[in-house]
């Protein structure tokens, strides 16, 4: 370490310990170099999420002068501690403080020291209520988002069921999705191919062999639109994919082949098409649209009625609900007769949350004790959360929330490992900051949410993954090996596996492709996939990232006998791999050192290429 200078590395832990998220009520060890010519007073600043800093001095190591030393106790209420060091030194001109804080990139690791106070970026510490983990089931599966309406037709002959007034039908399934809309931008016309509950029972076998052991669906209840997430009637399966006994005959049959569903829980807002507010009277005379006596008007907020009211993102088609309202979270989740409690008695395996920024904490937690009640020690149930950013230190609405600190969600939607995954191989960022933000996510998410994350490469909500990449399908390739090897539980988006191209809504909801398949990419998928489920250091192992000048690597590992390395190289060019060039995040690790064991001589990557080496020994 140079003179006037410090260290401090939040993965190591010669320096802090234990690694990442600890429970409430532990105590965290830290230690920071300080190389100055006189230093006068060595202090942690630390603040608990809400409150002031605590300054507290840290002591001599007698062993090691440079060296300075605290054992923290955390306290209180479950959530995030952010802190810092500061550095009191006597110069020839008086006192002087230095602060020492995450480098400028905001990610954890080794810092910067800085004489700035107000250009510190803090540390965070989070601490969770107590251990959380999602169902082994869950954690261990392979997930397969379906789009109901744009995946399989069950009916004989393709025949559409229950077709919808004021909709339109596709002439073929291989039509590209269209919106009608008027001139203000409104939808005046949905659009369906006809896709069914039918039509997943009969490819269920197809995805059991493909891998796939957990089916999330788009939502399934009756609603005006394709895509349901403006819903009519919670109690009731839109008649266009099916019924309830259609849906049990779903269940009952994935269950036979180990699949469990997960259902998209759509409870910030409803349609305004709905038996709840009923703006086109689609439903009679009553709801809170037409009737301020009706039983429902108090589950929204108008500002001048009927026509001015609040909607999700003021798209006025979505009119949002109410959720501090004590009939709604009766309604919703608080009794025996709740929408979760009727669904989550038919048998699924839980629940995703859609816009889960927009539910209460405890809202949030509600749903949680609901579907615990359905849970036992041999079918456990999940509940997911739609989050677009690290859901451990979420702000929305001006609140923090708290949805991975137990008795909550068990997991989030990890759309910053897609945008991690898009940038590494388009080499927007380096090998050696994906290493870096990978190691940020698993030290500020609990250690079992972060093995809870859903992860994806493509959904509903974004471009097709091909598209992204141009098509390129060497790059597709690293991507679909990362999505099923990284932390977390890969999700397939429905189509993806073949080859579907399309930009944003609606283009990337078009039908599947079934019989004009690309075999190649879904041959990828397949042996992808494939490995994630018989490699158990894939699915349960710990997390080591790693990088080799423009290389990419990481290693799970349940024990120093048992792990799996990949290394990727994402550029143009080969690339040889010089073992001893690599940056170990966390300060040298000897698992990775004995790894060189196994490296053939003279390894080098080809362009836009991955080699996994495996040793279950």
């Amino acid at each position: 370490m140079a003179p006037d200078s410090a260290y401090f590395n939040s993965w190591s832990e010669a320096y802090r310990r234990p690694f990442g998220a600890i429970q409430i009520g532990k105590s965290i060890f830290m230690a920071i170099d300080v190389r100055f010519a006189h230093v006068l007073r060595v202090e942690l600043a630390i603040q608990k999420d809400g409150s002031g800093f605590e300054y507290v001095e840290m002591f001599q190591d007698g062993e090691d002068p440079i060296k300075y030393r605290i054992k923290y106790v955390t306290e209180g209420a479950s959530g995030l501690y952010f802190y810092h060091f500061r550095i009191t030194c006597q110069t020839d001109s008086g006192t002087r403080l230095y602060y020492y804080g995450k480098q400028a990139d905001h990610c954890g690791g080794a810092g910067q020291l800085l004489d700035d106070p107000g250009a510190v970026s803090q540390y965070q510490l989070t601490c969770y209520a107590y251990s959380d983990p999602a169902p082994e089931w869950y954690t261990h599966g392979i997930i397969y988002h379906i789009f109901i309406d744009r995946f399989n037709n069950g009916n004989a002959f393709h025949r559409i069921s229950n077709p919808k007034k004021n909709s339109f039908i596709y002439a073929t399934e291989d039509d590209d999705p269209y919106y009608i809309r008027d001139s203000k931008g409104h939808i005046v016309r949905w659009d369906f191919f006809g896709g069914n509950l039918k039509g997943i029972i009969d490819k269920l076998h197809e995805l059991h062999q493909f891998g796939v052991t957990i089916l999330y669906l788009s939502p399934i209840f009756e609603a005006s639109s394709n895509h349901r997430y403006n819903t009519a009637d919670f109690t009731k399966i839109d008649p266009m994919i099916g019924d309830r006994p259609i849906f049990e005959k779903l269940i009952k049959k994935a269950k036979r082949l180990n699949i469990r569903i997960i259902l998209d829980g759509v409870f910030n807002h409803v349609g305004a098409d709905s038996v709840y507010f009923n703006r086109f009277g689609t439903y009679g005379n009553g709801g809170a649209y037409n009737d301020t006596r009706s039983a429902y008007y108090n589950w929204f907020t108008f500002h001048h009625y009927p026509d001015s009211y609040d909607s999700w993102w003021a798209v006025d088609d979505l009119p949002t609900v109410k959720k501090d309202l004590p009939a709604y979270r009766h309604f919703i989740f608080d009794s025996d007769q709740s929408i979760v409690s009727q669904w989550t008695e038919a048998g699924i395996g839980g629940w995703r949350l859609d816009v889960a920024d927009e539910l209460p904490d405890d809202f949030i937690a509600g749903i949680r004790r609901a579907v615990d009640r359905h849970s036992n020690g041999n079918d456990r149930k999940v509940l997911i959360g739609e989050v677009w950013e690290d859901a451990s230190n979420k702000i929305a609405y001006g609140k923090r929330r708290h949805y991975l600190e137990g008795g909550m969600l068990h997991g989030a939607m990890n759309y910053p490992v897609r945008h991690l995954i898009i940038d590494l191989i388009e080499q927007r960022i380096s090998a050696r900051s994906a290493a870096r933000q990978l190691l940020t996510l698993k030290s500020n998410y609990p250690p079992e949410a972060f093995n809870a994350a859903m992860n994806n490469i493509g959904s509903h909500d974004t471009e097709r993954i091909l598209t992204v990449f141009n098509g390129n399908e060497e790059k597709l390739k690293l991507a679909i090996w990362l999505l099923m090897t990284l932390p977390g539980v890969p999700c397939i988006y429905y189509g993806d596996e073949a080859g579907l191209t399309g930009g944003k809504d609606p283009e990337n909801r078009r039908f599947y492709p079934w019989g004009r398949e690309n075999q190649r990419i879904k041959q990828i998928y397949y042996q992808a996939a494939q490995a994630r489920r018989h490699d158990l250091n894939l699915q349960s192992g710990d997390f080591l990232p790693f990088s080799i000048g423009d290389l990419f690597g990481f290693v799970r590992f349940r024990s120093q006998e048992y792990w799996t390395m990949l290394l990727l190289n994402p550029t143009s060019i080969e690339q040889p791999v010089h073992w001893d060039e690599r940056f170990d995040e966390t300060g040298g690790s000897r698992l990775l050192e004995a790894m060189r064991l196994f490296l053939p001589v003279g390894l080098s990557l080809a362009p836009c290429s991955l080699r996994v080496i495996c040793n279950n020994s």
